[in-house]
């Protein structure tokens, strides 16, 4: 994509802005956005997340599975991201790989199943 209007502004204000594409289910330009400030902030973990959130709704799923796993390498308690690369690697056809952070995302939720507390 060439410079946008949406490209311009202060990092909050792009923000912002890819939280309206986000919300307006506009995913694809929601992850332009976001890609850019992840850029800029590449330490910031709600951009990164929401760049991973925008790519797996518009169907990038390979780009969706690397910013997760840079997240739970960063922050391996990051419930959220953990859950998130589980469904990812599942909608690939990934279900063994999907199953160890899937499980890890329900301990930090603190959902246990019945099998475990016998």
């Amino acid at each position: 994509m060439k410079t946008m209007y949406y490209d311009h502004g202060t990092p909050a204000e792009r923000w912002e802005r890819a939280g309206m594409f986000f919300d307006a289910k506009d995913y694809t330009r929601a992850a332009y956005v976001l890609g850019r400030l992840v850029e800029e902030v590449p330490e910031q973990t709600g951009a990164r997340l929401m760049l991973a959130r925008a790519y797996y709704h518009s169907a990038q799923l390979r780009r969706a599975e690397a910013e997760l796993r840079t997240l739970v390498e960063r922050d391996p308690v990051e419930g959220y991201a953990r859950l998130l690369l589980g469904r990812t690697l599942q909608r690939q056809g990934r279900d063994a790989e999907a199953e160890s952070h899937q499980r890890i995302a329900s301990a930090l939720a603190g959902e246990f199943d019945d099998a475990s507390r016998e």
